[in-house]
């Protein structure tokens, strides 16, 4: 754990990241996670590198939407920036308003956005429009969550020997690309890779 200062604009300006995020946030809002890691990690020096891959992969583990990552960095921040003991009720109060404050960001806008436009989008289904941006937001979402990857691969490198994890994260998305075989499958995979401490 780390110890911050955040100030009132610290805080507005964490919400309001967070909220220009949610507009940018096609294909999910793991797509953002370069940004989010520019500017938690790189910039403002909120979280440090390992808070910010571990959020990410415990979310990714845990049951429920893929969103959740962003609470737990809203979390560690805010647990940063309390400067206590964990565990203690200011660790908890500061991590509950943190997580508070990126949740509500990254979910206001695009929730209201995707209600009024898929409402609109279905209405208006046969429009050459509508077909055509559909079709042109594929190229977008698939770039975005390639350097998500790029991002989380280059953080995890540093931590020891990457080939392995390179060599994994290749052969994942080939098989991925190349077979119908279940995510699942892979996941597992992975796991077992890490528990035997190959990877």
């Amino acid at each position: 754990m780390m110890t911050i200062s955040l100030t009132a604009a610290d805080w507005v300006s964490l919400l309001t990241h967070f909220l220009s995020l949610s507009l940018l946030a096609i294909g999910g809002a793991v797509s953002t996670l370069p940004d989010m890691h520019r500017t938690l990690v790189d910039e403002n020096h909120w979280l440090l590198d390992t808070q910010f891959s571990t959020s990410v992969a415990l979310a990714q583990a845990a049951p429920g939407p893929n969103v959740l990552f962003v609470a737990l960095f809203g979390w560690h921040v805010g647990l940063n920036a309390s400067g206590a003991a964990a565990g203690s009720t200011l660790a908890w109060a500061y991590g509950l308003a943190g997580m508070s404050v990126t949740m509500l960001g990254v979910l206001l806008p695009s929730t209201t956005l995707t209600l009024l436009s898929s409402r609109w989008a279905h209405k208006n289904r046969e429009l050459r429009a509508v077909r055509a941006f559909k079709q042109g937001m594929a190229p977008v979402v698939i770039a975005l969550l390639l350097s998500t990857g790029w991002i989380l691969s280059v953080n995890l490198g540093k931590t020891g020997a990457s080939w392995p994890l390179w060599l994994v994260s290749i052969v994942s998305a080939l098989v991925i690309w190349r077979s119908k075989l279940h995510l699942l499958w892979l996941l597992a995979a992975g796991a077992l890779l890490g528990w035997f401490g190959w990877v």
